[in-house]
């Protein structure tokens, strides 16, 4: 029977084709042998963790600390558990040294074996004792958690415990993070445990694995990185070599980091100046082509602010789920054309009577704008909206390290661009932009053309609000919305016009966009007030000397200085 079982392994094992039955019969014995360790190695991994779980109900925190080191080196996802339930106090030990695992479950208390997982019940909870932890033990417990974590299925758990390494680098973590590592395909989180693990070679190793670390630190941008090296360059008894290795990667690291803080205001600074040029676009159809000091135009941006969060409101009660990110798609032009509609209305109620009074459209803009904010309080009352980004405009990317680019400051700064290019468009090819052009420069001749000059009015000024509405959305997905939003905004707005020369889209890029990056250039000198300040004084300066600000002035007021 043998004979017949080996000439059948012959047959369809091809690596023992060509063999001898002796040859046969010695390969099939080492893979036995094999298959014998195997087997053996389990229970004696069932065992480590056994006998780990046990040390947690030593007497003196050393041997717990023991226990949860040991624990952590397992990799055993069972041990996951057992952990958590020692940080949040519900590890218990039984009178027959037995550590079992307290869960409450809809307001009945189950006990289960830390070990096995299996269910006890020959146990009461009075009958056992509770399981100290102190700071150091717990600290110890989130180091081991940590590094169980590294195994973690969950993408953004392993990417989180590469970075709690970190933080707590520890020579113990060395051989986990080299596991880690070679089974990682994630290059952002291969990044993180390289830099955790050069980290964790820090703390000990020879001389040259030392300097190995301090040049791969070298490389990196992260603060922690950099606070790292400097309580390792003055350690006491610290080689020289070392010491000036590690003071050169600081350097180095130094210099990024300015580098990167010079990028990331910057970035804030087109941010800012994309939200300033959305809300200041419409103000300089209004004010300066048609020469309305339109004080209710911050009003404007919060209704189209208010409509975003009743549009997000209703596809969360009506509609499925998979497609509430579209809510911002379907926000956008409703807000449009809800406030374009509430600035026709005005427009057509109170605007046209005044035209040429500009002191009397800032007094009666002034009051329809306590008007609208009373009615925004009592519709939706004082307290603050909140209005959710789409998850495709949640979270953002590493564009360098310690450097991230948020999405939903991206898609605004992209918006603002599709929004005054396609305002531009409008203006210069269509009849619609040709006749509002025309009565810009000369209503007369315009209206003896046979171009209805109130329509225009009414549309032109539809569409600035309009405008402001959309601002008031993209508003929406970087704070909250409240009554008052567009106070916020309308002295900014206010200011980019007048600096960017009024009536002119160039000049109100231009404006805003410069008033945003001086203003996050300012901030980490000068503070957010003392910032803001020094800016409006600056342009008060500026307009003093070129009072029709960066381009000159076109329409109905430029003819009238005329």
């Amino acid at each position: 029977m043998p004979i017949l079982h080996l000439r059948g392994a012959e047959e369809w094992v091809p690596a023992f084709a060509g063999t001898t039955m002796g040859g046969v019969r010695r390969s099939l014995r080492v893979i036995m042998l094999a298959l014998l360790l195997i087997v053996a190695a389990a229970p004696a991994r069932a065992d480590d963790l056994a006998g780990a779980v046990a040390g947690l109900g030593g007497d003196s925190f050393a041997a717990k600390e023991k226990a949860v080191v040991a624990l952590g080196k397992l990799g055993d996802p069972r041990a996951v558990p057992i952990l958590k339930a020692l940080s949040e106090d519900r590890l218990r030990k039984a009178p027959d040294g037995r550590v079992v695992i307290l869960n409450t479950i809809g307001g009945t208390t189950k006990l289960s074996d830390a070990a096995t997982g299996q269910e006890v019940s020959d146990l009461g909870p009075d009958s056992l004792d509770r399981i100290i932890v102190n700071n150091r033990l717990r600290n110890a417990i989130d180091g081991a958690l940590g590094a169980l974590t590294l195994f973690s299925p969950d993408r953004n758990a392993r990417l989180a415990a590469a970075q709690d390494a970190l933080r707590r680098p520890s020579p113990d973590s060395v051989a986990l993070l080299e596991k880690a590592l070679a089974a990682e395909q994630d290059s952002e989180i291969r990044g993180a445990m390289q830099r955790s693990l050069s980290a964790a070679r820090l703390m000990a190793g020879s001389k040259e694995e030392r300097l190995a670390a301090i040049r791969a630190l070298g490389t990196a941008t992260d603060p922690q990185v950099k606070n790292l090296l400097d309580e390792f360059r003055y350690a006491p008894d610290l080689d020289p070599e070392l010491r000036k290795a590690a003071g050169e990667a600081l350097a180095s690291i130094e210099n990024r980091l300015r580098l990167t803080g010079l990028a990331a205001n910057l970035f804030q600074g087109i941010s800012l100046g994309s939200v300033l040029l959305l809300a200041a676009i419409g103000l300089a159809i209004t004010f300066g082509v048609m020469g309305v000091i339109n004080m209710a135009h911050g009003e404007m941006i919060t209704l189209g602010a208010y409509v975003a969060f009743v549009v997000q409101e209703l596809f969360r009660t009506f509609l499925p789920s998979g497609v509430f990110g579209g809510y911002l798609l379907v926000a956008v032009p409703v807000a449009f054309l809800f406030a374009g509609f509430v600035g026709v209305l005005l427009e057509r109620g109170v605007i046209r009577f005044l035209y040429g009074r500009p002191l009397e459209t800032l007094l009666a803009t002034w009051g329809v704008s306590l008007i609208l904010q009373q009615a925004v309080r009592s519709v939706f009352g004082s307290p603050n909206k909140e209005v959710a980004n789409p998850a495709w405009m949640t979270g953002g990317f590493d564009l360098l390290g310690g450097f991230t680019v948020t999405w939903n400051r991206l898609y605004i700064i992209l918006f603002c661009f599709l929004v005054l290019g396609a305002l531009v468009l409008i203006l210069n090819r269509t009849s619609f932009g040709l006749h509002m052009r025309a009565v810009t420069q000369n209503r007369d001749m315009a209206a003896v053309m046979g171009i209805r000059t109130a329509r225009i009015d009414a549309l032109t000024f539809g569409l600035g609000s309009g405008i402001a509405g959309m601002a008031g959305v993209a508003l929406s997905q970087i704070g909250n919305v409240s009554p008052n939003l567009g106070q916020i905004y309308i002295v900014d707005s206010f200011m980019v016009v007048v600096f960017g020369g009024v009536g002119n889209l160039l000049g109100t890029l231009v404006g805003a966009l410069s008033l945003g990056i001086v203003n996050k250039f300012l901030e980490p000198v000068a503070g957010a007030i003392l910032g803001k300040i020094v800016v409006l004084v600056a342009i008060i300066l500026f307009i003093q000397r070129r009072p029709r600000g960066l381009f000159a002035l076109k329409g109905r007021t430029a003819e009238a200085e005329g």
